[in-house]
């Protein structure tokens, strides 16, 4: 976003890291400052530097998925965003995540401007963060590498975990997938699902425990919205059928 306004650096760690960042505030207001002046911001509630483009003939897909964690519509733009957004949705150690979170600006050894903005930031409830970018590893151009490794050194500075993520696990993203339609709070309904974590707190194969509280076609909703909210476990690297063991999950 051209707009940003550079900001005069402040006190709160080295000048010369190199790093930059523009950011859009929840509240709408551009800024621009030093990284290391900004490690403070909660990018998990910023909003998105940039649009998510749509139009006829494009390559890739965009779009919107509605986060169990935020509580509302979180951006993608292909298909390997969305699964690795729905990923961090399910991640039970996430408490907030945002897409396009921040410019990142920094000069490079020839002394060219570049910039990067990496697909998703997630904070996790434990205060510390992620930043996540998803390519496939046949689709990383050279510049591409680059912007990739300074977006990393970038994290290292301030302690961040960074990412850089292709294809996702193809069965447990269909799994996680199947779970996700059942993860809107409108599932959570009681007493069927204190009645679940009693007919699973010694293992179960997931029908049997269904059939032993009521009518599957009302309790398997409710059942896989505790999968997904992890008051229930399953393994999850192989399908999901009526004989996979659940089992409650002691808090």
């Amino acid at each position: 976003m051209t707009a940003l306004r550079a900001l005069s650096g402040g006190a709160a760690g080295p000048v010369g890291d190199g790093f930059e960042v523009g950011f859009v505030t929840e509240d709408g207001l551009e800024r621009r400052a030093l990284l290391t002046d900004a490690w403070a911001m909660p990018f998990e509630r910023c909003r998105p530097v940039r649009r998510f483009p749509s139009y006829k003939g494009q390559k890739h897909h965009s779009g919107r998925w509605w986060s169990a964690t935020m509580g509302g519509h979180v951006g993608f733009e292909s298909w390997l965003e969305r699964d690795h957004l729905m990923l961090l949705d399910f991640d039970p150690s996430v408490v907030a995540v945002s897409s396009q979170p921040f410019w990142l600006f920094w000069t490079a050894a020839h002394g060219k401007s570049r910039s990067h903005a990496p697909d998703y930031f997630a904070r996790r409830g434990d205060g510390s963060a992620v930043v996540v970018d998803c390519r496939p590893a046949d689709r990383i151009k050279p510049k591409d590498a680059a912007a990739f490794d300074a977006a990393r050194a970038a994290c290292e500075l301030l302690g961040w975990d960074y990412r850089l993520v292709g294809a996702t696990d193809a069965i447990r993203s269909a799994n996680v997938r199947w779970l996700a339609g059942y993860r809107h709070p409108r599932h959570q309904v009681e007493p069927v699902a204190a009645a679940l974590r009693r007919a699973f707190a010694a293992p179960a194969p997931l029908m049997a425990g269904a059939e032993a509280v009521g009518d599957p076609l009302a309790v398997l909703p409710v059942l896989f919205h505790l999968l997904w909210c992890h008051d229930l476990d399953a393994d999850l690297s192989t399908p999901l059928h009526p004989g996979t063991v659940v089992s409650a999950v002691v808090s």
